[in-house]
């Protein structure tokens, strides 16, 4: 069905206002066509109030509320990283269609217990929000390495660096919460499993909280043999900066960081980069949501990264922290694919 015929809009419940959950739901209500919020629900119950009462939704105790309310439709879950893999169950079980934030999970057992489930539906209803899948620069990568315009890809080079990491950052979350997001870029980009990771853990920023391991480097090696290479830094200072070029046999391909514009001040010209994530990916994540809505409304399969993509992005930021904490090549332990995945 398209966007312009339907008579009924996608109810959409929101699990989760936080910083994304609530960018979510205020995207869901003013500029998804064919969407509207349906329910939210945090375990901060006056945030949760407020932001109900911005974008016109019931607002629930609990997920599970959410979940079996018959006005939702479909799952939108932004909630912390731990509770992605029971809440996604929760929604198969209802047969509700569920875009999860990554990670689908944060332990690979529990992602494939996710697949399990899934799999034993027989249709897909689970997305796993990897975005960058929707960013022009990434797709115009993606359309030169499948045209074969490089050639064999032989090496991708990755930065990755945040302004500044929340107070709570830990060592670990930097492969599980940020390095997953170039794991499922360059298994996309390049068509082969990610089979080991190594991290390298050059000396802390002084900027960086006691403790933290910031910044970090991490090797990824593919069944076709191609390297990955990934700069992760949490507090670069300078700006949300996301970076990629692909090397291949016959050329290169980049996607260079996102500028809002030149500026030339103190005798110095130079790009101004964005300040965090939402500003460098409003796009995708427009592009993302709207997708995913239409793929509801038709009753189709989600358009996006499946949960066996999110399973294996978790398999490999699982052995990268491993290699982290061991110093040590790691392999990962992918689960068995279920024929549901192709």
């Amino acid at each position: 069905m398209s966007t312009a015929a339907r008579t009924d809009a996608v109810g959409v419940g929101v699990i989760g206002t936080g910083d994304i959950g609530t960018y979510h739901a205020r995207r869901l209500a003013r500029r998804i066509a064919g969407a509207r919020v349906a329910a939210v629900c945090d375990v901060a119950a006056d945030r949760a109030a407020a932001v109900a009462a911005e974008v016109g939704a019931r607002v629930c105790p609990d997920a599970e509320t959410v979940i079996a309310d018959a006005a939702v439709d479909a799952v939108v879950i932004a909630s912390p990283g731990p509770t992605h893999a029971g809440l996604v169950q929760a929604c198969l079980a209802a047969g509700k269609p569920v875009l999860c934030e990554k990670p689908l999970a944060t332990t690979t057992a529990d992602a494939a217990a996710v697949l399990a489930a899934e799999a034993a539906g027989g249709r897909r209803l689970v997305q796993v929000g990897f975005m960058r899948r929707y960013d022009r620069g990434y797709r115009a990568v993606k359309a030169a390495l499948d045209a074969g315009e490089v050639g064999a890809p032989l090496v991708v080079h990755c930065v990755h660096r945040n302004v500044a990491a929340p107070p709570w950052f830990t060592s670990e979350m930097l492969p599980l919460d940020s390095v997953i997001h170039e794991i499922d870029a360059a298994r996309w980009l390049l068509g082969s499993e990610i089979v080991a990771a190594t991290v390298h853990t050059p000396r802390p920023s002084p900027l960086a909280a006691p403790g933290l391991q910031d910044p970090q480097l991490v090797t990824l090696e593919t069944a076709a043999g191609a390297i990955v290479q990934v700069e992760m830094f949490v507090n670069a200072r300078s700006g949300y900066e996301v970076r990629c070029e692909v090397v291949g046999s016959e050329g290169s391909v980049a996607l260079e960081h996102a500028a809002d514009a030149w500026l030339s001040r103190d005798r110095t010209r130079g790009r101004r980069l964005p300040g965090d994530w939402k500003a460098r990916f409003d796009d995708a994540f427009q592009a993302e949501l709207q997708a995913w809505v239409d793929a509801v409304a038709a009753g189709a399969p989600p358009p996006g990264a499946s949960a066996w993509d999110g399973c294996a992005a978790t398999a490999v930021a699982t052995a990268c922290v491993e290699a982290l904490r061991s110093g040590q090549r790691t392999e990962v332990a992918l689960p068995e694919r279920p024929a549901l995945y192709g």
